[in-house]
């Protein structure tokens, strides 16, 4: 007989004696400019990696040339079971997984998929310092290049701007949108 628990968006199976961990996406943070290697590594371990890289164009005194760089800086995400931490703070790299209240923050599926949609539109995406946020609607993109993006709404000076939280991250990325490609998710 199967047992099934959800525990916190972590599902636990319990058959017989055994005990199996379903996994979730954890954000991993790394040295300094060594997410593009920290993902080769876990991903070379087996491990179902994602980093969310956006191309950008770096001017140089003699020339320019577009790179791709991390959407958020130091971080990777890998998608893992709590029984497998120890293999993932081994990799050359990686220094430790990002925690709430003390335990291993979960990153919702809902976020990796948002940042899915924000690389594959990174021409119209730029990332900004946290903000304190007063009395975001939840709002989903219904139409454009975006559709389907889930994110909070604020409309400052005349500027429609969608900013997308990745909460375990603290991190918020700013998309500016006409009015009439979003609309209010009902609660």
């Amino acid at each position: 007989m199967n047992i099934s628990i959800v525990l916190k968006e972590k599902e636990i199976i319990m058959s017989n004696s055994s005990v199996r961990y379903i996994p979730s996406w954890y954000a991993v943070s790394t040295k300094s400019r060594a997410e593009k290697k920290v993902f080769e590594r876990l991903n070379n371990l087996g491990f179902e990696v994602f980093l969310p890289l956006i191309i950008t164009i770096k001017q140089w005194s003699d020339r320019k040339k577009k790179v791709s760089e991390p959407l958020i800086k130091s971080f990777v995400f890998v998608q893992t079971s709590n029984d497998k931490f120890s293999e993932v703070l081994e990799v050359p790299g990686v220094l430790n997984i990002l925690k709430y209240l003390g335990k291993p923050a979960i990153v919702r599926d809902v976020e990796i998929e948002n940042l899915k949609i924000l690389i594959n539109n990174s021409e119209n995406v730029k990332t900004i310092k946290p903000i304190n946020l007063v009395g975001g609607e939840l709002v989903e993109v219904v139409k454009g290049p975006f559709k389907g993006l889930f994110a909070k709404y604020i409309n400052t000076a005349g500027k429609y701007r969608i900013i997308v939280e990745i909460q375990a991250l603290q991190s918020f990325i700013e998309v500016n949108l006409p009015l009439n490609t979003i609309q209010k998710v009902a609660k």
